[in-house]
């Protein structure tokens, strides 16, 4: 019996350090947080427009095709100059007609509505959309750099 209680305090004393270790928060990095605009949670605001189903019902295909073409081009252009943080479309059906989400780098709903103005597939009224002001982690730009390292292909 007491050769068991040696041999279980010894693994314990053993191991014991590695269960006591303490990790460290990440440290706080002023340059980042002040690149990104973030506020003292890290957080800042943005705007989301939800792309709902449109009123045109376009039936020529090469005609969507172009629109589309047109619509993908677009993010890309407002990715590229920043505007555009996140994109993209939802999967399967929805109540609320939603097709898809752009979360824009403003806190102006007006300039998020002045972007997306831009979107060929508004033009042509494939889709109407719904602005929404949001509150996230100023980070969230810096996915885009990494998306370009894991995709293959462009849509």
């Amino acid at each position: 019996m007491k050769k068991k209680f040696i041999l279980t305090a010894s693994l314990f004393a053993a191991f014991f350090p590695f269960a006591q270790k303490k990790i460290e928060p990440p440290k706080f990095n002023q340059e980042l947080a002040t690149k990104l605009g973030a506020d003292k949670y890290g957080m800042k605001p943005y705007v989301i427009v939800m792309l709902t189903t449109g009123t045109a019902k376009i039936e020529d295909k090469a005609k969507m095709g172009e629109i589309m073409k047109g619509h993908m081009a677009n993010i890309q252009k407002l990715a590229d100059e920043g505007k555009i943080v996140v994109a993209g479309p939802f999967m399967g059906d929805n109540k609320q007609n939603f097709e898809g989400m752009f979360i824009f780098n403003t806190k102006s709903k007006e300039e998020a509505e002045q972007w997306v103005k831009t979107d060929p597939s508004v033009q042509a009224g494939v889709f109407n959309y719904e602005i929404f002001p949001w509150y996230g982690s100023a980070a969230l730009p810096m996915y885009l750099e990494h998306h370009k390292e894991i995709s293959k292909e462009n849509p």
